[in-house]
């Protein structure tokens, strides 16, 4: 993580800010994303996370999963079932389509679950 300026306290547990520089994210060697302009959510108690502008994934790679789960921080998320590299992984992407009103940063972007590689 570069330390870009402007990094946005949501509340006690949640930091989000301009990741600052190249990411991408992989999968069995297939590109699922690239983008200059991702964000790096910090959550207490959770690694640093990536999140991706939706532009910037391959969506053909991805299938909307039945999951869903609620954050009290976030909101509701949605979740993808990847498909690459000739294997399915379930719940490997998720998003928050209607963000609360203090994370609303992160609308229209997707983070990727382990074993998805992100290098930046």
């Amino acid at each position: 993580m570069s330390g870009a300026a402007n990094p946005r306290k949501i509340s006690e547990r949640i930091t989000v800010e301009a990741l600052g520089t190249h990411a991408r994210a992989s999968f069995k060697g297939e590109i699922l994303a690239e983008s200059d302009n991702a964000l790096v959510l910090l959550e207490t108690g959770y690694p640093p996370r990536i999140y991706f502008p939706q532009a910037d994934v391959r969506m053909d790679l991805l299938c909307r999963a039945d999951t869903k789960t609620h954050c009290p921080f976030k909101g509701d998320a949605a979740y993808w079932t990847l498909k690459a590299g000739g294997e399915t992984l379930d719940n490997a992407a998720w998003a928050y389509p209607d963000p609360l009103p203090e994370i609303t940063i992160i609308s229209g972007h997707l983070s990727f679950a382990d074993p998805v590689v992100v290098d930046s």
